[in-house]
């Protein structure tokens, strides 16, 4: 069976430093953290790894995240030797907006659907671990959102829904996630590679 990677990046720099979101392509990775179901387990990539993590997503069934086609994959894409928009993807955040029509963090997913938080609540955290050298503390951070990642994901895929509480109220919106056979269907074709 394809692998179903997920996948989360921390960057070196903000859009702030590279002159604004439109110049994504100048952001640099610092780390990448990647749950690999076919292996049950969690890999991080630093820079001179990026030759492994290449491989490792090219010949992968699909690649899971949150807000990975706006942000991850765009930042990654420069170092691969293939187009990142080539992988088939869930993008949870994706999902959620697309249904909904409005955005929301990753936190407060984890928080309304599974009990728990993110580490930090702002990715400018993970930039100042870098700058900070404090790369062990960095790639926890990096590796938490994965392991909350693929919980979100499990149950999406579980139940068919996630919920997300509408804005300035405290009720909760059931957002369908409706990529179970989209999965399969991937996961049962060859390599895109």
């Amino acid at each position: 069976m394809k692998d179903i990677l997920v996948l989360d990046i921390e960057t070196k720099n903000t859009f702030f430093d590279v002159g604004g979101q439109g110049n994504l392509n100048r952001l640099e990775m610092s780390v990448a953290v990647v749950y690999s179901y076919n292996q049950d387990k969690y890999m991080s990539f630093w820079e001179k790894d990026l030759p492994a993590l290449n491989d490792l997503m090219k010949d992968c069934g699909m690649v899971v995240g949150f807000n990975i086609g706006y942000f991850d994959l765009p930042v990654l894409d420069k170092y691969f030797n293939f187009s990142t928009r080539a992988l088939r993807k869930v993008d949870i955040f994706e999902e959620i907006e697309l249904n909904v029509g409005k955005r929301i963090s990753l936190d407060l997913v984890a928080q309304t659907n599974l009990g728990v938080g993110k580490t930090h609540s702002s990715g400018l955290e993970a930039i100042r671990l870098w700058n900070e050298g404090d790369l062990e503390e960095l790639e926890s951070y990096c590796r938490n959102d994965v392991k909350i990642t693929k919980e979100v994901y499990d149950l999406a895929l579980k139940q068919g829904y996630l919920m997300i509480p509408e804005k300035g109220s405290d009720k909760l919106i059931k957002v369908p996630m409706n990529f179970k056979d989209r999965v399969q269907t991937i996961l049962s074709e060859n390599t895109l590679f």
